[in-house]
């Protein structure tokens, strides 16, 4: 073409679609998990819908043009048995860090605010398909003074390490910090 190059994006393709798998795969084991802790009667939480509002009607299969309403918020909220409400965001890479950035400001602001207000609030990590940190929402947002970098990687969170036990993700503990001190 003209001597413009022309790049080969099959390899970001290839790597975007299976960072949306693992991710989509990460959301159905936290499913599950949550409707196992519903079911021991320990906490209710369900997935933060993102607000949206449909520009079009929906065609022969249901789908339809939408634009979304306002900022994301945390992607899960709800109430442990004890009464006390939990926030919290799940990420998932396949790359050896989260950068701090990966939360917008938006959903910073948000788990902010509940925190405050007494709320549960972490961000629940997921490194590669099997390997989940729970990490305090006050660790996460202060992570370049606790690590000295603006991301977090596994060596930084080991000890809000969570057990994937059963094909359940233990969230609500004890992650590897609590266990330490029983």
């Amino acid at each position: 073409m003209y001597g413009v190059k022309v790049k080969n994006n099959s390899m970001a393709a290839y790597i975007g679609y299976r960072n949306r798998e693992n991710g989509a795969a990460f959301e159905e084991l936290i499913e599950s998990s949550l409707e196992w802790y519903e079911a021991k009667g320990i906490a209710k939480v369900e997935k933060t819908p993102e607000p949206m509002r449909p520009l079009s009607k929906p065609d022969r299969r249901g789908r339809f043009l939408a634009c979304y309403t306002k900022q994301a918020q945390a992607d899960y909220s709800g109430t442990m048995s004890d009464g006390r409400s939990v926030r919290f965001e799940a990420k998932q890479t396949d790359t050896d860090r989260f950068p701090f950035a990966r939360l917008t400001q938006n959903q910073r602001d948000n788990l902010d605010a509940h925190q405050q207000m007494k709320a549960l609030c972490f961000v629940l990590l997921c490194f590669g398909t099997d390997r989940f940190y729970r990490v305090p929402w006050g660790v996460w947002k202060n992570m370049k003074t606790i690590f000295g970098h603006m991301y977090v990687t596994e060596a930084d969170v080991h000890n809000y390490r969570v057990p994937f036990d059963g094909g359940v993700i233990r969230i609500f503990g004890p992650s590897n910090n609590e266990r330490s001190k029983q």
